[in-house]
């Protein structure tokens, strides 16, 4: 075998061998995210000898570019990396630890009208986004592509992982519907500690493993969850649900989760815009121009320490939690633009303004919108 010495180690192994060493080198996955999941598993999956045979590929899809905020738990990068795009600087360290693994990068977002077409060419998707819309798109391609699908989700101190098998129990199974927008925090607003990244990612790693090798036992109708503040792991089983629809078609997962922007009312909105939000651009062009009378409250309902990072000039923060006992002071004279840092905590609060009476909107894709489009000296923390 071909750089048998590499492997040494893993082939030694009890139950182990050069069959499932072929196994790996031949194996098509595509992995969803070079972040702080992305960046435990990827290494090891190369390391373990994936996709090194002319048969197999490693399939990186990401379209975010690397930030300072990501570098305390996403180890595929480094500084001189910030600004490159992750699976760029993802594919050159994965390169660099084994020349012999197929990489295959995507830089674009894996959504509904992508997803399909690239997994008729791996045999295994691997989840390591953070988010719930994109969850349920990789839940629901891998079963409609007949794949298994490896996925895995942290949040502060802790995560989970699971593996959904082909005509077994999945993601659907377990969580049947998203939750509420605003009701879960993300980890750029919760935090995450980057030991949990890497005891998921690891997990992940060895569960993508085991699917393509047959050597031990998958967590199929099963959850591992990790808590670091304690140490303790805990398996909670599942089932299929034999009442659920079954999946037949990809839908609009924002939609779905409940943070896609509401249809536009005639009249009520610039061009672009629904009649409950406001583009950055519009309203970085409403500050410039409306005299300070007649300007709109800048209301920031992120956390104090966010606020402290990044915000908007002349803006007043009221956290979400308080955002019920604070209502009944703003004035329904005024017009007011709720922000957060993507535009989910924000149409929460405009819910909840708007049932009170405060004429409101709210802004779209956060400051993470009014860094990008009208102020660059914004940090995106």
């Amino acid at each position: 075998m071909p750089d048998a010495s590499r492997h040494a180690r893993q082939l030694a192994l009890p139950g182990f061998g050069a069959a499932a060493q072929a196994a790996l080198a031949g194996a098509r996955v595509l992995v969803i995210g070079a972040g702080g999941l992305g960046s435990v598993l990827l290494p090891q999956l190369v390391g373990a000898g994936l996709a090194t045979a002319a048969s197999g590929r490693l399939g990186i899809i990401d379209d975010d570019i690397v930030e300072l905020s990501n570098l305390h738990r996403q180890h595929l990068h480094g500084t001189a990396d910030v600004g490159r795009p992750k699976v760029e600087s993802a594919a050159e360290r994965l390169r660099a630890l084994d020349p012999a693994t197929t990489i295959v990068t995507h830089q674009e977002r894996f959504t509904s009208d992508n997803a399909l077409a690239l997994l008729a060419d791996y045999d295994v998707l691997v989840d390591g986004s953070d988010g719930f819309a994109t969850r349920y798109l990789a839940a629901d391609a891998a079963t409609l592509r007949g794949i298994p699908l490896v996925w895995g989700a942290v949040l502060q101190y802790g995560g989970q992982t699971g593996v959904a098998p082909v005509g077994g129990p999945g993601y659907r199974d377990l969580f049947p519907a998203p939750p509420a927008p605003g009701s879960v925090l993300d980890c750029a607003t919760g935090g995450v500690l980057p030991a949990v990244c890497g005891v998921i990612g690891a997990i992940m790693a060895a569960q993508v493993v085991t699917l393509l090798t047959g050597v031990g036992e998958p967590l199929i109708g099963r959850v591992t969850t990790y808590d670091a503040r304690t140490g303790r792991f805990r398996e909670l089983p599942f089932a299929r649900d034999p009442a659920a629809e079954p999946v037949t078609a990809l839908i609009d997962y924002d939609e779905f989760c409940g943070i896609a922007a509401a249809p536009a009312s005639e009249g009520q909105a610039s061009e672009g815009e629904a009649s409950d939000e406001i583009t950055a651009a519009h309203l970085a062009r409403l500050l410039d121009t409306a005299d300070a009378d007649a300007r709109p409250l800048l209301l920031d309902v992120r956390e104090p320490w966010e606020h402290e990072l990044a915000a908007l000039p002349g803006s007043t923060l009221v956290p979400l939690g308080q955002l019920p006992g604070a209502i009944e002071a703003l004035s329904r004279d005024r017009d007011t633009i709720v922000y957060c840092h993507h535009g989910i905590r924000s149409l929460d609060a405009l819910r909840q303004l708007r049932a009170a009476g405060v004429p409101a909107r709210h802004l779209a894709g956060g400051i993470e919108a009014w860094s990008l489009t009208v102020d660059a000296t914004v940090s995106r923390y």
